[in-house]
Parts: structure tokens; sequence; C-alpha cells
């Protein structure tokens, strides 16, 4: 059996092995000194342009198609703002993990939902794709503000967020106007970005994994293999898994009993039930200090892998289920 056929069987994606495999790295070959600096510059730009294209493939003709379906959106940023956030306080209240370990599952909790997966994961089982692209986006759009308020308001307490206007004008500078300059600039810049979506591709995943290579090296020289177990880790792995399925259960269950239908309650189980990547790394190099960004970003780590996978089979079983239903009609 290939390398790609185990992968697959395992529901685990190259770009996943590749992120643990930054953590390695950067546990092996951390950079220091001049380097570091040198490296946090690049890491700078290369959030700015991540956001700029965001802002640049977000299409407006999409954004207002599904900007009518209002109570699916509450409900969604309700899941994601409100929901996450209390589960997020309970579990840090829970003394089984670190402290910084809990105050990387409360940030986890505070984050907004993915884009590219909700969406994937939506069309995959057959759901109201228009309205997951709304929904995430919206999430994103919000979370650039909503996060670190959510952050400076519930964290204080945790160790190492660092609060204030500061920190919100680090968001805007660093997040919020690359993204704004994306959409502005995408009537000129969208037919490149649609001819070159994969090399854009692998642009936005090459920050990402510059980034926690960056923020891995830092923890690294500030010793957090010292201060973590192997028992520590697989506590972390259950919590997430845990977490997981509580929000997976209330988003399907929430959507049904409200009364949604089968196509709204795919997009609101995955766009409610998600934690963004590629948000939540950046924010976390801008809104904690030194080598903290590195633990803290651990648990979203490994909650991305756990959500990819478990939603992998879950829009599985949904496309099944629809398929027989056609059949059946």
């Amino acid at each position: 059996m290939s390398l790609k056929a185990v992968l697959e069987k395992l529901k685990l994606e190259p770009y996943v092995i590749a992120l643990f495999g930054m953590v390695v790295l950067a546990s092996i070959i951390p950079v220091r000194g001049e380097a570091a600096h040198g490296l946090n510059i690049v890491v700078k730009l290369a959030i700015a342009l991540l956001f700029f294209l965001h802002g640049a493939k977000l299409s407006r003709e999409n954004v207002v198609a599904g900007l009518t379906h209002w109570r699916l959106h509450l409900l969604i940023l309700a899941f994601t703002f409100v929901m996450f956030p209390i589960l997020g306080l309970a579990v840090s209240k829970i003394s089984i993990l670190p402290t910084t370990l809990a105050a990387g599952m409360l940030f986890l909790c505070c984050l907004p939902s993915t884009v590219q997966s909700s969406i994937a994961f939506t069309s995959m089982a057959r759901g109201n794709v228009a309205a997951a692209v709304v929904a995430a986006s919206a999430s994103n759009l919000f979370g650039i503000f909503i996060t670190p308020v959510l952050v400076s308001l519930l964290m204080h307490t945790q160790g190492g967020a660092s609060g204030g206007w500061k920190s919100v004008q680090d968001i805007v500078v660093q997040l919020l106007v690359p993204f704004i300059a994306g959409q502005l600039a995408r009537p000129l810049v969208s037919a490149w970005i649609n001819r070159h979506k994969q090399l854009i591709g692998y642009v936005d995943r090459g920050s990402i994994l510059l980034v926690v290579y960056a923020a891995f090296s830092e923890a690294v020289v500030g010793g957090i293999w010292h201060k973590i177990s192997p028992l520590q880790l697989a506590i972390l792995l259950a919590v997430c898994g845990m977490l997981l399925a509580v929000v997976l259960a209330a988003t399907t269950y929430g959507a049904r009993a409200l009364g949604f239908s089968p196509e709204d309650e795919k997009a609101i189980t995955f766009c409610g039930s998600k934690k963004s990547l590629a948000t939540g790394v950046p924010m976390a190099g801008i809104l904690f200090p030194g080598p903290t960004a590195g633990i803290i970003v651990l648990p979203l780590m490994i909650f991305h892998q756990i959500q990819l996978m478990a939603c992998s089979v879950i829009a599985q079983h949904y496309a099944k289920k629809a398929a027989e239903q056609d059949m059946a009609a």
C-alpha cells in the first residue's frame, strides 16, 4: 500500500503531516537570535499576504446571495462565539491541563470558523453551499474583531494574553487592513487568482507552515518540551475530542430542533463546529508574547486534525444518505 493510500485511509492530509513536521523541525533546529528577528519580519509579511489573498478570494456575489438567511447565520455565530467560549471556560477551569494548555483551549474556543473546509464538507454532504460560504466568511470577518475582545475578557487570568488597544491595533494592521485591501483589489486580481489557484493554495498553506515554525521555534527556545509531558499531551488529545463531540451534537440536533432543512443542517453542523487554523495561528502570534504562542496553538493544531477527520466521515455519511433518498424518489 502506498503512503498516499495509507494517509487517505487514516484521513490524514499531507498538509496536516507538514504542520506537525514544522513542530518536529522547530524542536530539532529552532531559529534563534538575529535569525529569529529576521524570521519574525518575514512572518508578518506572510500573514499580511495571506489575509490579502483571503480578501481577494471572497466573492461579494456569494455574500449578497446568502445574506437573507439570517436565522442560519445567527445560529452559527452563536455556536462559534457564544457556546464555544462557554465550553472553553469550563475546560479551562478543570485542573487536568497545565495553565498554558488550558489557555490554549480557551483561545481555540474564541476563534472563528474555517472557510475552505467548512464549504468543502458542506458541498461534499450536499448541503446549502451558498449559506456555508456566507456563514464561514462572516465568521472569519467578525472574528477579526470578536476574537481579540473575547480573549481580552476571558483570558486575563489565564497567563499570557496581551490585552488593550495595542492588541486590537495589531490585529487591524496585520489582518484587517490586508483583508480590506484584498477586497478592494479583487476586480483587478480575481482573474489572475482564478488562473493560479494552485499557486495561491501553496502561498496560503506555506504561510501557515512558516508561522507555525516560527511560533514553535520560540516555544522550544523557551523550553516547551520541558513543560509538557506525554501524559499531558494524551489528556489534551482526549479533551479536544470530547469538545468536538459535544459541539457536533449541539450543532446537528440544535439545527433539527429549530426546524432547519436538512441542507441547512449540514451547513450549520460544519460551519458551527469548526475552528480556523489559518486565522488562529497568526492571531496567537499577535496576542501572546514570545514562546507562549507556540504552546497556545498546540491545542488548535490537534483540534484541527480531529475536526478534519470527524467531519470527513460525517460528510460522507450525509452524502450517502442523500444519494439513497434520491434513488428512493
